[in-house]
């Protein structure tokens, strides 16, 4: 077994009292943040005395304790060096192992959502589908997430014309009017992932999940998508669960509070 690398046990344990205070709502009691920490207050309190001296931590005038400039300043230095694609592109294999099926990476690109990435499943199906590629808002699980999370003047020309056309060709299986794809997008911010099950594609299933910023913007999608017969089109389901785990993972790491 590989020998774990030797550290100062007491930042470890220092750190504890930083994590609780980032997780807070507010600034806390000592009592309440040594609890939280699992330490007594008077360990609590000298951990807090050197965090004060290098500004990690502040304390107001009513003694209560919360995070300082210094951590801002490291929050900030963290979130300027985060890639959203490139973290994604890290984890997506492992999670196209997990899930069985072929998984994507989408953006909102000039034009709206674009598939950016592309991992194929070994069992995939051939899919009429390109890196490049703009995803419909109404008829795809990426475009439907993307939407569900845009301000309505960024997609309100977008959708106008998908409405049209597709009651232009009498379609029942996306929505028909502003009130039906508000409904769809409702939902969509719900559920947390949207889905579509033989509609952008015959025989296909596809689910995309948002992933967002620190500032609560949908920076990209991450998409499954397989064929009818095999691929777990449930809500909370094989394909459903570990999508919107992974998605809400990198949002966190990105600095999404949730």
């Amino acid at each position: 077994m590989t020998k774990e690398r030797a550290g100062i046990q007491s930042v470890e344990v220092g750190f504890g009292l930083l994590d609780v205070l980032a997780k807070a709502p507010g600034p806390l009691m000592l009592r309440d943040l040594a609890a939280a920490a699992g330490m007594s207050a008077a360990k609590a309190h000298r951990y807090l005395v050197s965090f004060q001296r290098l500004e990690l931590v502040a304390q107001d005038e009513g003694t209560r304790y919360d995070l300082g400039p210094a951590a801002l300043k490291l929050g900030l230095a963290s979130l300027s060096r985060l890639d959203a694609m490139r973290l994604a592109r890290a984890r997506i294999a492992a999670l196209r192992q997990d899930i069985g099926h072929t998984l994507a990476l989408a953006v909102w690109g000039n034009h709206g959502p674009t598939i950016v990435h592309w991992e194929e499943s070994p069992q995939a199906v051939t899919v009429n589908l390109r890196l490049g590629d703009v995803m419909p808002l109404l008829s795809s699980a990426t475009g439907r997430c993307f939407a569900a999370h845009a301000s309505r003047e960024a997609i309100a020309s977008m959708l106008k014309d998908e409405i049209a056309r597709a009651q232009k060709q009498g379609r029942s299986d996306v929505p028909l009017s502003l009130a039906q794809a508000r409904a769809v997008f409702d939902e969509v911010r719900q559920r947390g992932a949207a889905r579509v099950v033989d509609v952008l594609l015959p025989g296909i299933v596809g689910f995309c999940a948002p992933v967002f910023d620190s500032d609560g913007h949908m920076v990209l999608g991450m998409v499954a998508l397989g064929p009818n017969g095999i691929f777990d089109a449930a809500w909370g389901g094989a394909v459903d669960a570990p999508l919107r785990a992974a998605a809400s993972q990198l949002s966190s790491d990105l600095g999404h509070a949730g």
